[in-house]
C-alpha cells in the first residue's frame, strides 16, 4: 500500500488515534490528529466501584471500544483481580486487540462488520437464557447490544467507565487546511464525530461543503448516512476497522495516481515548450 504524498485527517479521540496515524505515515501519507471526541472519567465512580466490586455475578463480559477496554481494566485492576471463567466479546478488531494487550485473547468478536449487530449474530449469543452480562461502554451509548442480549434471555447492566465530550476547539484548522488545498482525506468512525464536527462548522459559520474536495471515510453505513444527511459531499464507504480504512485510503491514493502521472507530464511539456519558444 502506498499513501505518498495523501494527507488525511484522523478524528478518533486521541487515546485511539495513534495506530492509524502510524500506519497512515508507515506507508507514505502525512496524518493529522484532530480528535473529535474527547474521553473524561467515569460518570459515576461510585457507582462503577459497587458494580466492580460484584463482577463475579456475571457471565459474561461485552467491551464496545477500545477505549472501553483501557479504562474498564484500569478501573477493574485498582479493586481487585480480573474474574475467571468470564466468556469475553467485543464489537471490533480495535476492541479485540485491545484486550489481547490487557492478556485477554479468547475473545467472541465479528470478523466482518463490526457492530453490535454483527456480534449479536453470532452463535454463542444465540441463548443467554439465565445468564448475567456486563457491559463495559461509555456514558449514554447505543441501546442495541443489551437490547438484543435482554431479548435472548440475559440480564443485562451497564459499566459505564468513561464519558464523551465534544472538543472545545474550532475547525480552523481543517477550514484554512481544505481552502489551501492541503487535505485529502477525512476519517470519521462514529455518527457522535460527524455530529461535533457539524456543531465545529457551526460555530465557523461555516457549512460541511466549505471542506469539499475533502473526501470523508466512514467505515458504517450508519456513519455514512449521518454524514451525508449533514451536508459532506464526497462521502466513501469502507471496510470495518483501521484494515478497512488503511485499504480504502490505498484504493484512493491509486486512483488518484494516473491523474497526478499526467499533470506531471503536461508540466514538463509545458516547461519544454517554454524553453523552445526561448530559443
Amino acid at each position: 500500500m502506498n499513501l505518498h504524498g495523501l494527507r488525511v485527517v484522523v478524528t478518533r479521540p486521541l487515546e485511539q488515534s495513534s495506530r492509524l496515524a502510524a500506519a497512515i505515515e508507515a506507508a507514505g501519507g502525512e496524518a493529522c490528529v484532530f480528535p473529535l471526541i474527547e474521553i473524561g472519567p467515569p460518570p459515576d465512580p461510585a457507582a462503577l466501584d459497587a458494580l466492580i466490586d460484584r463482577l463475579d455475578d456475571f457471565q459474561w463480559a461485552l467491551f464496545s471500544s477500545p477505549t472501553a477496554v483501557d479504562r474498564a481494566i484500569a478501573c477493574i485492576r485498582a479493586r481487585r483481580a480480573l474474574p475467571a471463567g468470564w466468556s469475553i466479546a467485543a464489537i471490533g478488531e480495535g476492541t479485540q486487540r485491545a484486550l489481547a494487550r490487557h492478556g485477554l485473547s479468547d475473545v467472541l468478536a465479528p470478523t466482518e462488520r463490526f457492530d453490535s449487530e454483527a456480534l449479536l449474530a453470532l452463535p454463542p449469543l444465540a441463548d443467554l437464557r439465565g445468564r448475567q452480562a456486563v457491559i463495559f461502554r461509555g456514558q449514554e451509548g447505543r441501546a442495541v447490544l443489551a437490547d438484543g442480549l435482554r431479548a435472548r434471555g440475559a440480564r443485562v447492566e451497564y459499566a459505564e467507565c468513561y464519558t464523551r465530550r465534544a472538543p472545545a476547539g474550532d475547525a480552523g484548522l481543517l477550514l484554512a487546511r481544505a481552502r489551501g488545498a492541503g487535505l485529502d482525506a477525512l476519517v470519521l468512525t462514529s455518527s457522535e464525530a460527524v455530529r461535533n464536527l457539524c456543531a465545529m462548522l457551526e460555530r465557523a459559520a461555516a457549512a460541511p461543503s466549505a471542506l469539499q474536495p475533502v473526501t470523508l471515510f466512514v467505515p458504517h453505513p450508519r456513519i455514512a448516512a449521518a454524514a451525508r444527511d449533514a451536508g459532506f459531499d464526497p462521502v466513501l464507504l469502507t471496510e470495518g476497522g483501521d484494515t478497512g480504512v488503511l485499504a480504502a485510503l490505498g484504493a484512493f491514493a491509486a486512483s488518484r495516481a494516473p491523474a497526478a502521472a499526467g499533470a506531471g507530464i503536461l508540466a514538463a511539456a509545458g516547461t519544454a515548450a517554454a524553453a523552445a519558444s526561448t530559443r
